[in-house]
């Protein structure tokens, strides 16, 4: 067998060396820089209704903004907790018989969920009955709004109770009527979403005494009839659902532009006097990584 001649060989490992530095630099990573991204507007002071525009310079792939309105936070884009209130208001009326205070509200945080009399005896109930204006004989008397934020404990769930309670008697038993009914959750910046109304309160009756005089639950009233002098004591239970009020959604920023489109500016209108924190969010995306800058300012809305 004729040998390979020592020049050959050395030309080969020479390529096969040249042949692994391209390879090499063609597997480098591309090296992620943080954008070059600027924000500037005319002013720092606008008024209500004014058209704001944001100019930019550089090129960041992605811009992201943040108006610091409710909602559109930078701070809260991962707040999934917040330190909300809720709060109720209901309508009322009583008839018949000895008017008396025999309709009570309560509350409760340790209430599993499941309506049964063992179950309702196992849990806490807090009487607040004090804190809202019941009817005497009037029709529609407002509660008044009452804060439940604080009955809340560890986040659990909050459950809402009324307890109508007679005996028999010769004047019979009061009939007692909840009108309306709304449950709000109120963000600690002023927001307010309706978590119920009477027909989603998802209620539920419980009868401790008289099984034959119980709540009767409808999307427009919560009814406990009442009855005659030959009606027999009577305890009954209606609980609404289980109210989470304190999560919540992480904030949003609008994603203004991504790396096939090019953006100079942005305009926004607010809508609310107040001093809000602008953020723009820019990154540089690239297949082996990312990098993010923040730019942010300060604006005062006039009224």
């Amino acid at each position: 067998m004729v040998g390979i001649p020592q020049k050959f060989y050395r030309m080969h490992k020479i390529f096969l060396y040249i042949f692994c530095v391209f390879i090499a630099a063609g597997c480098s990573k591309e090296k992620v820089v943080v954008p070059d991204f600027e924000i500037s507007t005319e002013s720092g002071t606008y008024k209500v209704g004014d058209t704001i525009t944001f100019n930019f310079s550089g090129k960041p792939d992605n811009i992201t903004f943040y108006s610091g309105e409710p909602g559109h936070n930078f701070d809260y884009r991962s707040r999934t907790v917040a330190d909300n209130d809720l709060q109720i208001e209901f309508k009322t009326l009583v008839q018949y018989a000895v008017i008396y205070d025999n309709l009570k509200l309560l509350v409760s945080t340790d209430f599993n969920g499941i309506y049964s009399a063992d179950n309702l005896k196992l849990a806490t109930w807090t009487d607040i009955s004090d804190r809202a204006t019941f009817s005497a004989g009037q029709d529609n008397v407002s509660s008044g709004v009452i804060s439940l934020k604080p009955y809340v404990r560890d986040n659990s769930l909050l459950y809402v109770a009324f307890h109508y309670t007679d005996y028999k008697k010769s004047q019979g038993q009061n009939r007692w009527i909840i009108r309306t009914f709304t449950a709000d959750k109120i963000s600690p910046e002023g927001v307010v979403s309706n978590l119920a109304t009477m027909a989603t309160g998802g209620w539920k009756g419980i009868s401790l005494l008289n099984s034959t005089q119980v709540w009767t639950i409808s999307s427009t009233q919560l009814l406990m009839y009442g009855g005659t002098a030959a009606n027999e004591d009577n305890d009954d239970w209606v609980i609404s659902k289980g109210f989470d009020f304190q999560s919540v959604e992480p904030d949003l920023g609008i994603a203004l532009k991504n790396v096939s489109t090019r953006l100079d500016s942005y305009q926004h209108v607010y809508t609310e006097p107040g001093t809000y924190k602008v953020v723009f969010e820019a990154s540089s995306v690239r297949y082996n990584g990312e990098k993010r800058v923040v730019k942010e300012l300060s604006l005062q809305i006039m009224p």
